[in-house]
């Protein structure tokens, strides 16, 4: 199984750099069997059926792109941070240019933030912050500011504007630096309007890493090392979907993100577990779905972990077969981009 198998040419006017609005106004392509149609993300009031369990990933990005200062003696270095993942001794993060920075240096961020460098490797080091929780939550909201995509952010700067469109509207859990983008899609008037249908809703949690977009590097894909990721599936979530699949409900996670958690923490036989630990599962054709019966995501990358595994719910062939009508129509890619809905 060979990277160029998940290539594909898209022309660069197709990369979205800002959401539709409203979020639920966005396209969506349903493709169902051997069948593909147009419809938009409000349609799904109507597509999804009673009995059908939504599993939303509800983390909260963090505003983890920050700008600080350096001072040796009498020499003052500007210094840009993208923190990455919390560790035990700190968080680990990267920093441009990293050769201004030395092990025991404090950089300052704000009046309120500043952080120890307590390690520092080739290609990253780990920052102790001299606030913890809540008082480090209120002052990294205050400090950073949204770590947009490299896509996106090689076309513009995060401004206010993406302290909204780059967050769920079930947010609650922070610790993500990077957004579970299929769910940015929902609004609270689609999510009633779903409930009222029967629809049924379950949360998880699942820190989206910046590793996520780290491209494939080896061209025998099958031999390509995920980054973990942190994730946690409560007891009662379990039950719902357990219960869910014992009454013959569809389990449809939103997102690939929430996917990958429910299929780590799902038996062979397809039943759900409580689950809480890193997970670092690779998903590409051949695997067998445990738990998932059909998937709402955006579209992805060339030559990403993330088609291959979309390629693994619907076959190579169907997926090219997607991603090709989907350029053709002018569908919007990647994160801010429009939806599909994935039914085997």
């Amino acid at each position: 199984m060979k990277l160029a198998d998940f290539d594909f040419d898209l022309p660069e006017r197709l990369v979205a750099t800002r959401p539709a609005r409203p979020r639920s106004h966005a396209r969506l392509l349903l493709a169902e069997g051997d069948r593909i149609s147009d419809r938009h993300v409000y349609d799904l009031v109507d597509i999804f059926q009673p009995g059908d369990r939504l599993v939303l990933n509800n983390t909260k990005v963090l505003p983890a792109r920050l700008s600080g200062t350096r001072v040796r003696g009498e020499a003052v270095a500007r210094v840009e941070v993208t923190l990455l993942d919390p560790r035990p001794d700190g968080w680990r993060a990267l920093a441009r240019p990293l050769r201004k920075v030395r092990p025991g240096e404090v950089i300052r961020f704000s009046d309120r933030l500043s952080a120890t460098v307590t390690a520092k490797s080739e290609t990253d080091l780990t920052l102790g912050f001299d606030l913890g929780g809540d008082a480090f939550d209120a002052a990294l909201a205050e400090a950073g500011v949204m770590p947009l995509p490299p896509y996106i952010a090689a076309k513009r700067a995060a401004d206010d504007q993406d302290r909204t469109d780059y967050q769920t509207v079930f947010a609650r859990h922070s610790g993500a630096v990077a957004a579970p983008t299929a769910s940015l899609h929902f609004d609270e008037g689609l999510l009633r309007a779903l409930a009222a249908r029967g629809v049924d809703f379950t949360e998880v949690t699942l820190h989206v890493g910046a590793g996520t977009f780290l491209p494939v590097k080896v061209e025998d894909v099958t031999t390509h090392r995920m980054h973990a990721e942190w994730g946690r599936v409560t007891a009662a979530a379990a039950a719902e979907i357990n219960a869910t699949k014992r009454s013959g409900g569809r389990v449809i996670p939103v997102g690939t993100t929430a996917l990958r958690l429910i299929e780590s923490a799902a038996d062979a036989d397809g039943t759900l577990h409580p689950w809480e630990g890193e997970t670092d599962i690779f998903i590409y054709p051949g695997y067998r779905f445990r738990v998932t019966d059909a998937l709402m995501t955006n579209f992805h990358l060339p030559k990403s972990t993330l088609v291959m595994l979309v390629a693994a719910l619907l076959g190579e062939e169907r997926i090219r077969r997607v991603y090709d009508h989907a350029i053709r129509q002018g569908y919007r890619f990647f994160s801010y981009g429009d939806s599909s809905l994935l039914i085997p």
